[in-house]
């Protein structure tokens, strides 16, 4: 199992060079991903999760590019009806090419209601878009010529019934975001149903937990996924792999953007795991 990293490309400490140094500390450690999330608008409910600057992923994970090797590079999640799907497609096949194949595209249909009236784009139509442009975008890839640079793979984010239902049908994987197991247990049955249903094989599971390290163990049902102890966070690791997780994102974010002020923080959580779990796979 492969493990990535969640980077802030937010907040009040995000510089080019704090970007910068996300990026070195993650491929330095070992990670195989890297992501970063999208907004194009930082609307008032935005920036009460996510407040300015907010860098463009397209544009922050090009130049991110330029700057690692291996490490592969991805949104957690692109909000695909912002954008033009045949501009979606031209800007994620140029970045597979400039990146030598290492794009993962994760998308999602968005919630930032404020943000899609100031893009001009139907809120309520955001499910259905979100289909159309994943269709189309796939078509583009496949038929013209300019749009192809080799299999880019689609995670699909969400944990709704349509969030299943799509990911079965046009993604890649599944890409849930920060659960608690009970709630993952139930969905994961759900989404073999909604195969089943529909004929065809549940996707890859590629989930993105939170990563919050504690002194102390952190009980009951509704403990996330990687909150807790060093050992919790590993045995978390361990029961991802267990139930089929190819990759696992962390997310050291945990809600306050005075945090992007402080990365090594977060640094230093992501040395410890990237430790503890190679220790524990090779022993």
């Amino acid at each position: 199992m492969k493990l990535g990293v969640n980077v802030p490309n937010f907040g009040p400490g995000t510089r080019p060079d704090v970007l910068r140094g996300w990026a070195e500390t993650a491929e330095g450690l070992g990670f195989d991903l890297l992501m970063v999330s999208d907004h194009i608008v930082v609307t008032p409910d935005v920036a009460e999760q996510y407040p300015a600057p907010f860098y463009e992923p397209f544009t922050t994970l090009s130049w991110l590019a330029g700057i690692t090797t291996r490490i592969r590079l991805g949104t957690t999640v692109l909000i695909l009806p912002y954008r033009h799907p045949l501009l979606t497609a031209r800007m994620a096949a140029n970045l597979q090419q400039l990146s030598g194949g290492r794009l993962v595209l994760g998308v999602g249909v968005g919630w930032a209601r404020q943000e899609f009236e100031a893009l001009g784009v139907p809120y309520e139509r955001r499910g259905a878009l979100t289909d159309e442009h994943l269709r189309a975008i796939r078509l583009a890839w496949r038929d013209e010529e300019d749009y192809r640079a080799g299999h880019i793979p689609i995670w699909i984010g969400g944990g709704s019934d349509a969030a299943l239902r799509r990911a079965v049908l046009l993604g890649d994987a599944w890409h849930p975001l920060r659960f608690t197991f009970p709630w993952l247990d139930e969905r994961m049955h759900r989404l073999a149903a909604v195969a089943e249903s529909l004929g065809r094989p549940a996707p890859v599971f590629a989930p993105r937990i939170l990563l919050r390290l504690t002194g102390a163990p952190v009980t009951g049902e509704g403990r996330h996924a990687g909150e807790g102890t060093l050992d919790q966070v590993v045995d978390d690791l361990e029961r991802l792999r267990l139930l089929g997780a190819e990759t696992v994102l962390l997310d050291p974010f945990h809600g306050d953007p005075e945090e992007t002020n402080h990365p090594e923080t977060a640094w230093h959580m992501l040395e410890a795991v990237a430790a503890a779990y190679t220790g524990a796979e090779q022993s």
